[in-house]
């Protein structure tokens, strides 16, 4: 069994930073910070990824000066991410201690993260290993060119009694099970698209809000067409609003979605310690994150 957060009577740092565990009533004070660094999340945004996490706040006189969340998908996988401290605390080691508290009781489990330049040598001191990098891609959609299909494939909307087989593709794709977390993203979702073949689903992508518009994510598909295919359809209906769509930087789409008005702003370095995360031979891939926090 994980163990819990610490409690924050034994987090309490001779500077006066107090570290305690997040609760539901900081997210408003959270989502200032990440105001305060320009990252784009919205309230909402915070309140559907605390949904699902166990976070760490620190606080001094009072006022919250740093946060840090994970997220436990089964027993043996976590994704970590939303690790700020505001620009007055830094160079404090205000991030280290949060990630230390962060990191208790996962000893035993495949974390993963996804790391901007500032805070790459930290996860390394913290025994995070490079394994790649995510491009982020965002702009204004433009109509994008159906991508055409072998014979038996389509595409075709989610069905309403098809939560199972969602589970089961972004399980194996991601190598973390994440029912509740896929559950609430198809009941918050704008379009939910699977790529069917022959009547079985066997990769599938989602439209929903998120940041400063749209957000195309998580895209699961066995090879990059159907990837395209899938982007190519949810782009579309959004054509002419702010999209961001985070891929895997060797997924082979960063040209493509750069041809349909969706050029790279940013590549984060993602990093896992423990083993990483394994995917049964001749599964659907993960070519378009949830989000970098939650993977």
């Amino acid at each position: 069994m994980i163990a819990p957060l610490p409690h924050a009577q034994d987090t309490i740092a001779d500077d006066g930073v107090v570290l305690r565990p997040m609760t539901a009533d900081d997210l408003t004070r959270a989502h200032a910070l990440s105001q305060e660094q320009r990252w784009p999340h919205r309230l909402t945004d915070w309140e559907q990824m605390f949904a699902h996490a166990e976070g760490m706040v620190a606080e001094h006189d009072g006022q919250l000066i740093a946060t840090a969340l994970r997220w436990r998908w089964g027993k043996h996988h976590a994704t970590i991410g939303m690790v700020i401290v505001t620009p007055a605390c830094q160079g404090r080691r205000i991030g280290y201690r949060l990630m230390r508290a962060l990191l208790h009781g996962l000893d035993d489990c495949t974390l993963l993260l996804h790391a901007t330049a500032d805070g790459r040598r930290l996860y390394e001191r913290l025994g995070f290993a490079r394994t790649g990098e995510v491009c982020q891609h965002q702009g204004t959609a433009q109509p994008a060119p159906l991508i055409a299909l072998p014979d038996g494939w389509r595409l075709r909307p989610a069905g309403h009694n098809e939560a199972a087989a969602l589970h089961r593709l972004d399980a194996q794709a991601r190598g973390m099970p994440r029912e509740a977390l896929v559950d609430d993203l198809l009941a918050s979702a704008e379009a939910c698209v699977v790529l069917d073949f022959e009547g079985e689903p066997r990769g599938f992508a989602m439209l929903r809000r998120f940041g400063r518009g749209h957000a195309i994510g998580p895209v699961v598909a066995p090879g990059a067409n159907g990837a395209k295919a899938l982007v190519a359809y949810l782009a579309g209906l959004n054509a002419g609003n702010f999209t961001r769509i985070d891929i895997d930087c060797a997924s082979g789409l960063g040209e493509w979605l750069e041809s349909i008005g969706l050029p790279r702003v940013d590549a984060p370095t993602t990093m896992v310690r423990g083993a990483p995360p394994a995917t049964p031979p001749g599964a659907a891939a993960l070519f378009a994150l949830v989000t970098q926090a939650m993977g």
